[in-house]
Order: structure tokens, then sequence, then C-alpha cells
């Protein structure tokens, strides 16, 4: 009966590994928000890491977490670095800053695992006076990390984070 019960769970562990091992090894995910701003004023609030942050719910996440700025924070190159109980620690770094249309960054973790991807930001205008932006964070999903998502959804956990950023940048982008 023992032999049974171990052969079945050793059956199932292997059919988890191998599940795991056929997901596919990227991921992405995005989110998008229509805000009563214009272009102009929303690409701003991206565009410079330093208003990035009074919207990004990650820098929020932790009351630890200590933000030390490069010298440029603004356009390509601009970056920061951060470290925190909660949200891990890592660099972002602008690569790409197409005015008023889509700002790229390397988001580069270090804590509490390793990870590289890119986010993309993009605005577009919507009439006179509206913006729809969409953030979206692409990029390799090691082994380890396709083993993790058969337990954890990392659409619904992150996808929850990203919204709540756009509800942010929605807020500061409309005050008067």
């Amino acid at each position: 009966m023992l032999k049974t019960i171990l052969l079945v769970v050793a059956a199932l562990i292997a059919a988890l590994l191998l599940y795991a091992a056929l997901k596919r090894d990227t991921f992405r995910l995005s989110r998008s928000g229509d805000i009563s701003a214009p272009p102009e004023r929303v690409f701003a609030l991206i565009n410079d890491l330093r208003r990035f942050n009074e919207w990004n719910p990650f820098a929020k996440m932790d009351p630890q977490n200590a933000i030390t700025y490069d010298a440029v924070t603004a356009g390509v190159g601009g970056s920061y670095v951060w470290q925190g109980e909660k949200s891990g620690a890592g660099r972002m770094q602008i690569t790409e800053s197409v005015p008023l249309q889509r700002v790229t960054a390397k988001l580069d973790f270090s804590k509490p695992f390793e990870a590289h991807n890119l986010v993309d930001f993009t605005v577009q205008a919507q009439g006179d006076k509206g913006s729809t932006v969409t953030w979206t964070m692409h990029g390799p999903m090691p082994y380890l990390n396709r083993l993790m998502t058969i337990f954890f959804d990392m659409d619904k956990t992150v996808g929850k984070e990203f919204e709540a950023g756009l509800v942010n940048l929605k807020a500061l982008a409309e005050k008067p």
C-alpha cells in the first residue's frame, strides 16, 4: 500500500515537472487604462523616473523601500536603484523614449530572485484631451519561474499592481 502511494506521489511530481518544462519560456503581461489628460502630461509622469515613482505601486508597497536616483532620471539613460523588504532589490533604466508616445525600460531584479525584463509604456492620444496608457512587462521565463507559475498566477498578481498603478497615474495626471 505504501509503495503504491509513493509511486502515485512520484508520478504526480513528475507530471508537474514535465508540465512546467513544456510551458512557454517567455512571458508578457499588459494592462491599459484611459486617462482624461493630454499625452504631454501623461508622458511627463512616465518619462521622468522621479515622477514615475509618485504613482508606481511597487515603489509604494514597501515603507522600507530605499530608492537612489542616478544623475539622469528622465529620458534615455534615466535610472534608479531600489532596495526594500517587500519590493526586493533591482535597477530600472530607460532605454528608449519617443516623446509623447513610448517609454521602454530595462528592469533588472537582484532580489528576491534574479530576473531581467523589459517594460514598455505606450501613450496614445484619445481625442483632444485624453490618453490611453498601456503598461507591458515581458521577458524570459526560466524553468524555476515556470514551475512557480503552476501555483502562483503572475498575470493576476502583478496585473493587479499594474491596474493599481494606472489608477494612480490617472489620479495624478487628471489633477487640476
